[in-house]
This record gives structure tokens, C-alpha cells and sequence, in this order.
């Protein structure tokens, strides 16, 4: 049985807004509960018996939760990029593994779940970084939540959108092989936009900024 996420879920409700900005300081007063939710996670890894739902809400809030711990062991800072290798030092505990993020995303949720979406819920503590959600992900409802989270990013400031035009995060130039072509790319966009992409849209894609999200 899958472990419970609401430790995390409090956490998020009280210290991230609903535009993702994160109250780190605030986090820190409660660095007890996240580490007690960290050990909670390591303790008990996906099984083969969970949905896969299950499973990829592990991951994602063990990603989430473990890139806001490393933010507190380093706080105050003013960007994630100011630490050495952060996505490559191995420090996420689950059951017997110690990993980094990038195995995380890179090894476990990419190749196992398939699914283009988490790439607006992996939360990497920057300002250009889709917004961390303030609440848990939960397999009862995760498609919606996915759904959510595309639809905010996509039509934030962080994607520039107009018909002919579309100046894209560099999220999407990054992870291009989970997007596909570019017309699977415009479709994938329109399926989420406001304002819907032409077949035939100029593609570019904006500055990354590294700023910490507080």
C-alpha cells in the first residue's frame, strides 16, 4: 500500500501560493515534518502491487519534496544553479536506492510512464520551472492534476503564443523527444492553449531563468 502524502500536502498548502511562489524560510520551520515525510518515502518504494497512478505520484512528490529539501540545506540561497551539480549529486533515498534528480526523472518517471505531462510537475526551484503545486499529487485524481498544471504553464508567461508564433520554454526544446514531431508538438500546445498555434507556426524557445521561485 502506497504511503500517505499528506504531510506533503500540508506543507504545500501552507507554504506555496497558487502561482507556485514558495515560502522557503517558512518550509524551514517545519523541516522536521519534510524529513519525517522524506524518511516515510524512502521507507516504503513503489511494489509491483500499486496502480500506476500510485506510482507516478510517488515519484513525482518524492521529486518535489526532495528538490525543496536540498533548496532548506542550503537556504537562503539565490538559485539552485549556485549549488555544485545539484541535479546530478545523488541524495533521493527510495527503499534501497540513492539517487539524483536526473536518474529520477531521467531513468525512472521519462522512460517508465511515457506521459509528456510530467514535464509541467517536476518542479526544479527556478523561476522558469513549471509552478510546484500547493498540494500533493494523488492517484485518485492525477490525470486532472496533470491536466492542470500543463494548462497553467502553457499559458503562462512562460510561453509567448500567438498564431504563426509561438516562443516556447525551453522545457519543450529540452525534453523534444517527448513531444514528437513538430506537429505533434502544436497539437499537444493547442490541446492546453487559449490561444491555438497554426500548423505551420514558428517555433523558438525563450531564456531559461534560474532564479530561485520564492
Amino acid at each position: 500500500m502506497p504511503p500517505s502524502h499528506q504531510a506533503w500536502d500540508q506543507l504545500v498548502k501552507e507554504y506555496v501560493t497558487s502561482t507556485g511562489k514558495v515560502n522557503y524560510a517558512g518550509i524551514k520551520t517545519q523541516q522536521t515534518k519534510l524529513n519525517d515525510y522524506l524518511t516515510l518515502l524512502a521507507q516504503n518504494a513503489p511494489q509491483d502491487s500499486w496502480s500506476k497512478e500510485e506510482k507516478l505520484a510517488y515519484w513525482i512528490n518524492l521529486y518535489n519534496a526532495s528538490t525543496v529539501s536540498l533548496i532548506l540545506k542550503n537556504y537562503p540561497l539565490t538559485s539552485i544553479m549556485k549549488l555544485d551539480k545539484p541535479f546530478d549529486t545523488k541524495f533521493v533515498k527510495s527503499g534501497n536506492r540513492t539517487i539524483s534528480l536526473n536518474q529520477l526523472e531521467n531513468e525512472i518517471i521519462r522512460p517508465t510512464f511515457k506521459e509528456p505531462r510530467i514535464h509541467f510537475v517536476v518542479n526544479c526551484a527556478a523561476i522558469s520551472c513549471p509552478k510546484l503545486r500547493n498540494e500533493a499529487y494523488q492517484a485518485a485524481n492525477l490525470s486532472k492534476q496533470l491536466d492542470s498544471q500543463a494548462s497553467f504553464f502553457i499559458n503562462s508567461v512562460h510561453n509567448k503564443l500567438s498564431a504563426k508564433r509561438a516562443e516556447l520554454s525551453k522545457i519543450f526544446d529540452w525534453y523534444k523527444d517527448d513531444f514528437g514531431t513538430k506537429a505533434n508538438l502544436i497539437s499537444f500546445i493547442n490541446r492546453y492553449a487559449t490561444q491555438k498555434l497554426a500548423t505551420d507556426a514558428e517555433i523558438t524557445y525563450l531564456e531559461y531563468n534560474w532564479n530561485l521561485n520564492k
